[in-house]
């Protein structure tokens, strides 16, 4: 791929213009230092053109967005459009239509960011969710019969194919070999898991007691998945002392895999046990060559906030890294990462909106100045 990369923008609705600007802002001063380039393409898709319009998405929407490198989208969410309408319309549709498989969430405290988990330090948050993400029960399969009488049936199905499953596990895996080398192995493995060659540590996320159907194909691709990765340890949990564990012993977790609507709701615990959504990035993507891939800050759009330059830009930041690191400026995105977590150790009162010390653009260029 050419070092120099087309990049779409979808500003979004709220705050979201503002940290998007911030991330990009943060984006140019890293390239110009590591000798890179890119071109932006800004889109303007969100709520008011939806109020303006009656539009969600151009027809041609996926189409256009297919010829670039990738997507750094905003908060979406207005408060003048009833909710769901422009989440499955933009985020669900691009998802999907795109084929972005996988939802990437790193899980990672930065020093100076208080967490709710008493004692618990940056050495002992840092682990990522790899959250399958255009399958089971997001993808709309069931319906409804007898609205609105006592009789009322809503059926919404949990469905996955081996494919799907495949796919998604393998990326883990991949993932988790790439996070370790023998020269640094996960802190979580004992003596003997690296007597033994392990590295890294997989966690496949389910409900194989009750899920029985859809958890059995899980349980089975993950295992026959294993035997072609020795260096990584195999973990089970189910999703609901997978939440006990992130919050009594997160530094057990390396990478977690696990289906669409258990991702869905196990990064938002994880997002707050690392200093809330300001902090908060990730990532959706379709890692085949040719795919493009979706990058965002996770918080919400936070109305309230917009055009006072008091919200807080790091997670829209952190967004910005992990897509410099997908596009292979990875030199450039660790660069990012470390001046963000010397902005929060050495800088920041506080992580919330208008309590920073800073304004919104000013915490942008802290990240520059120490880049």
């Amino acid at each position: 791929m050419s070092r120099n990369y087309k990049i779409a923008v979808l500003p979004g609705d709220g705050t979201g213009p503002e940290v998007v600007a911030e991330g990009l802002k943060v984006m140019r001063a890293a390239a110009a230092k590591f000798g890179f380039d890119f071109t932006e393409t800004t889109f303007n898709w969100g709520g008011e053109h939806y109020l303006a319009t009656g539009e969600i998405l151009p027809e041609d929407a996926v189409d256009q967005l297919k010829k670039f490198d990738a997507v750094f989208l905003g908060a979406i969410g207005h408060p003048k459009v009833k909710p769901g309408i422009l989440e499955k319309g933009i985020l669900l549709k691009l998802r999907f239509e795109l084929d972005q498989y996988i939802n990437l969430r790193p899980i990672k405290l930065f020093p100076g960011v208080e967490t709710p988990l008493a004692n618990k330090k940056p050495e002992d948050i840092d682990y990522v969710v790899v959250r399958e993400n255009t399958g089971g029960i997001y993808t709309g399969i069931g319906g409804v019969s007898m609205k609105g009488t006592k009789q009322e049936v809503a059926v919404q199905s949990e469905v996955y194919n081996y494919h799907q499953v495949e796919r998604c596990v393998r990326y883990a895996f991949e993932l988790a070999k790439k996070r370790h080398s023998k020269e640094n192995p996960w802190r979580g493995l004992s003596a003997e898991d690296i007597a033994a060659g392990k590295t890294a540590q997989l966690t496949l996320c389910g409900k194989t007691n009750v899920l029985t159907y859809v958890f059995d194909l899980w349980e089975r691709v993950f295992y026959q998945v294993a035997e072609e990765y020795p260096e990584v340890k195999t973990a089970y949990c189910h999703v609901d002392a997978t939440t006990m564990w992130m919050v009594k012993n997160p530094e057990w977790f390396d990478v977690i895999v696990t289906n669409n609507i258990f991702g869905d709701i196990i990064t938002d615990l994880g997002a707050m046990t690392q200093g809330g959504m300001g902090i908060a990035a990730g990532g959706n993507l379709n890692p085949t060559e040719g795919g493009v891939s979706m990058f965002e800050p996770i918080g919400g759009s936070a109305p309230k906030y917009t055009g006072l330059n008091v919200i807080n830009p790091l997670a829209a930041v952190c967004a910005g890294a992990m897509l410099l690191d997908f596009l292979g400026e990875k030199e450039a995105a660790a660069a990012i990462e470390k001046s963000v977590a010397f902005v929060t150790g050495n800088k920041l009162k506080s992580m919330a909106a208008g309590k920073m010390g800073y304004s919104t653009t000013e915490v942008g260029q802290l990240v520059i100045d120490n880049l």
